[in-house]
């Protein structure tokens, strides 16, 4: 899902963000964070690994009229000083995949002072498990996993190989992550937060968010892509026959770190 538009408002306010400088947004995807603040700044620098990303931002970009936004093909660990000072940046579901400690590090190197960092901590491709009336089925997400494993195995994928699965709780990470910006000179954080919301979605849509996933991306399925499409909306229709799925979003929390 997108963020919600309270969101950038948060950022905006906050930081009085008032068109000048510039924003760097690392791990950016298609933008989802990125052409939400772009027009807050002089000139937005997106950053992904994946041009199939950074492609669709720049057409999403054109589409709504943002013109201020060059999309970088890079890992986070290459980016440099050449990309000049900023003002900004943003790392939104994309830090774990990182090399924490150096993508923090160069964060501060290309931070002018005083420069803030908003670390976003969301999940938007599924929503949490409730008991509350909403008005339509929600996804079967579990069974929707379990189509997953049954196609490419028990261990989650990730690029070529699989990723660890840690089993630290959300307040050890944060921890670690806070030892992480304090040791590259940044001060913090002060969170903000925007409350969950209850989203309605078509089965099209159900099935884009599974293949958004990296553990589920499309490529990874090879040959066999159409036929778990296939079972995937078989199992889409069982849930609900009418196609369209409610449920509740988790709450969105940004930390803002300032460099020092």
């Amino acid at each position: 899902m997108p963020y919600p538009a309270e969101l950038a408002d948060l950022l905006v306010d906050e930081l009085a963000l008032d068109g000048r400088g510039r924003l760097l947004d690392l791990g950016c995807g298609p933008g989802s964070l990125t052409l939400p603040l772009a027009p807050y700044f002089e000139q937005t620098v997106a950053v992904d690994a994946d041009e199939q990303m950074l492609a669709e931002g720049a057409r999403l970009a054109q589409a709504a009229g943002i013109t201020n936004v060059s999309w970088v093909c890079s890992r986070a660990e290459d980016v440099s000083r050449s990309l000049g000072d900023f003002r900004m940046a943003t790392m939104a579901q994309s830090f774990h995949w990182m090399d924490r400690d150096r993508v923090a590090g160069l964060l501060r190197q290309l931070l002018i002072p005083g420069g803030a960092l908003a670390f976003v901590h969301a999940t938007t491709h599924q929503g949490i498990e409730g008991t509350d009336r909403v008005p339509h089925p929600r996804p079967p997400w579990e069974q929707i996993e379990a189509l997953v494993a049954d196609y490419l195995g028990q261990e989650r994928r990730a690029g070529r190989g699989y990723r660890q699965i840690d089993s630290v709780t959300e307040d050890e990470r944060g921890q670690v992550e806070a030892r992480i910006f304090g040791r590259a000179g940044f001060a913090g954080p002060k969170r903000l937060e925007v409350p969950g919301w209850v989203v309605t979605r078509s089965a099209d849509e159900i099935v884009a968010s599974v293949f958004s996933l990296s553990f589920a991306a499309p490529h990874l399925f090879g040959d066999r892509v159409g036929s778990f499409e296939h079972e995937l909306r078989i199992l889409l229709t069982q849930a609900s026959p009418t196609g369209r799925f409610s449920e509740a979003m988790r709450e969105i929390a940004a930390d803002l770190w300032t460099a020092d």
